[in-house]
């Protein structure tokens, strides 16, 4: 078994795929995923897991250098915003941050590697994290 935080195979492999500068996507439960992109779909039922809880499982095992946000979030989601730099924090990161309008957020997923759906409820509960390198 594997000694490390996260234990979910799927993302495990897809983060250990990332290179530099690919895109990773963590999104709240409504989201609409891009058909051709690999979806993670950890969702189990409202609020389960938290979108918080899963973006600081995937910090202990990929370094990122940047990230995306909607701009909206500001408006009615600031915590979650705050607790995804209060994560990074917590990992030793601090990602350039780039906000865009939501609409060019979604458009934005059909770049990345794979999105991760988590439980999340609340809105503009999403981030595309930009893969850094480690040396």
């Amino acid at each position: 078994m594997k000694r490390t935080r996260l234990l979910h195979s799927g993302l495990s492999q897809v983060i250990s795929e990332l290179g530099h500068t690919d895109g990773l996507v963590i999104c709240d439960a409504g989201l609409p995923i891009p058909p051709e992109v690999r979806r993670i779909d950890l969702a189990v039922e409202r609020g389960l897991p938290p979108f918080l809880a899963v973006l600081d499982v995937v910090l202990s095992e990929m370094m990122v250098e940047g990230i995306v946000v909607a701009s909206e979030i500001h408006a009615v989601n600031e915590d979650v915003y705050q607790g995804m730099l209060e994560a990074f924090g917590r990992h030793g990161m601090h990602p350039g941050v780039v906000e865009v309008p939501h609409v060019e957020f979604k458009s934005q997923t059909r770049l990345a590697r794979a999105v991760v759906r988590t439980g999340e409820c609340t809105p503009y509960a999403n981030v595309i994290l930009r893969s850094g390198v480690v040396f």
